[in-house]
């Protein structure tokens, strides 16, 4: 391991937890009886939580960590208006019918939290500055130019081509074979935006335990749940699975369908203020389309970069992937070579066998799971949605809401098969770059 590109002052702790840390709230005594218990306390279940209390249910959150611990605190802070729900579905057989509703609703997930952060007035590093997707090859470019129009048609994606003549104007980098500019995105500091929605959520009445893992679930004929913890039991008419990437064996049937995938981000020291100017010249945020995925962005103030990715399929030591992730970061921007990374830090991404997130009800739990790597806008979206079903004020089914949600007979929650997916993506990548 190359230890020269680590700061002296280098943690091994996300850079987000610099303005908020996930801390265990004081405790609660859990109620015998409780009309809503959702398993799961980051943007899904703290977004159903909040709706729901403030419509005058009782709510229960419980979570066996620091509310936040997961994901919601780990992630890059990116936030889609619905271009990667598009760049997976376009990669698939399926018609510009068939994609609208996932784009239609992708759309309003950024309308939700663009909402939610105005009317609240959450201070979590907004920035609509748009998202620039690079093409990893020619053929990849080619592609993108049948994405635009439906982006913008069912997404309102305000996106457009840049060929890779123009693409210096978007990004301080010549690594791609051009882009795609989405223009209804952003990013924000993830861990400001979650500890707005957990203060929202108190306030609202909502009780949350925090270190309270649930380890039993069982109905009873009546239809409410007894939820099992090591602090006792709680009943509850509804329950709801808010466990993202996160999903134990406590459900199994939701477990083997969606598959926690490890990502990793670095964080860079303070950059000279017209380097760091260069590199994102627009304050975009940045993804291409290279199956071992790379996505960065600025920090909040403009003076750091934050690069994460695949850098391991599976999981392990984020200290260990720092220098993968830093030869990345190398290759699109050589210009950083021996800038010091003062973070290095990793988190659960959960996929679903469909590449799609899925809400809806199964064995009479109510579940949001399946981010796909798009999470701060869809499953706080999904959350919300999944309270108004509860609460009988939806108007019409969301599009995420399908019966069905896929899963495989050979697969119940191991990933042991993970690294070898990820010796496949990265030869095809490989024969893509070296034959375009």
């Amino acid at each position: 391991m190359d230890t020269a590109i680590f700061h002296k002052d280098f943690k091994a702790r996300p850079f987000w937890w610099e303005d908020y840390t996930p801390q265990a709230l004081p405790e609660i005594a859990l109620p015998k009886d409780i009309s809503v218990a959702i398993v799961g306390a980051g943007y899904t279940g703290l977004s159903a939580a909040l709706e729901l209390a403030r419509q005058g249910v009782e709510v229960l959150v419980l979570d066996a960590a620091e509310p936040g611990f997961g994901a919601s605190t780990r992630n890059g802070g990116m936030v889609s208006g619905g271009v990667n729900v598009g760049k997976r579905y376009m990669s698939k057989p399926m018609t510009a019918d068939q994609a609208a509703p996932f784009l239609n609703d992708a759309a309003d997930a950024f309308t939700h939290i663009e909402n939610l952060i105005a009317r609240e007035r959450i201070e979590c590093g907004w920035h609509k500055r748009g998202y620039f997707l690079g093409a990893w090859c020619q053929s990849h470019f080619d592609d993108m130019a049948k994405k635009v129009a439906l982006l913008n048609a069912e997404a309102h994606s305000d996106s457009y081509i840049v060929p890779r003549e123009a693409q210096r104007a978007e990004i301080g980098s010549d690594y791609y074979f051009g882009g795609m500019v989405v223009g209804r995105a952003a990013h924000l500091q993830p861990a400001l935006y979650y500890k707005a929605l957990l203060g929202l959520a108190l306030k609202a009445g909502v009780s949350i335990a925090s270190h309270t893992e649930v380890t039993g679930l069982s109905q009873n004929a009546d239809s409410s749940w007894v939820l099992t913890t090591p602090r006792g039991v709680a009943r509850a008419g509804e329950v709801v699975i808010a466990t993202n990437g996160y999903t134990g064996g406590v459900t199994p049937q939701l477990r083997r369908r969606v598959v926690p995938v490890g990502s990793y981000i670095i964080a860079t020291e303070e950059l000279p203020a017209d380097l760091a100017a260069s590199l994102s010249p627009r304050n975009r945020s940045f993804a291409d389309t290279r199956r071992v995925l790379t996505y960065y962005r600025m920090s909040p103030d403009g003076k750091r970069l934050i690069f994460g990715g695949r850098a391991k399929f599976g999981h392990t030591d984020p200290v260990t992937t720092a220098p993968l992730l830093y030869q990345f970061m190398i290759d699109r921007f050589p210009q950083l070579k021996g800038t010091k990374i003062t973070h290095s830090w990793t988190g659960n991404v959960a996929f679903t066998l469909d590449e799609l997130p899925h809400m809806g009800k199964f064995d009479g739990l109510h579940y949001a799971l399946g981010c796909n790597g798009s999470g701060v806008a869809m499953m706080s979206y999904l959350g919300h949605q999944t309270a108004l079903k509860i609460l009988g004020k939806v108007n019409r089914v969301c599009a995420y809401d399908q019966s069905e949600f896929p899963s495989h007979p050979l697969y119940t929650g191991s990933t042991w098969f993970l690294p070898l997916i990820g010796y496949w993506f990265r030869t095809r990548d490989w024969v893509d770059r070296l034959w375009n």
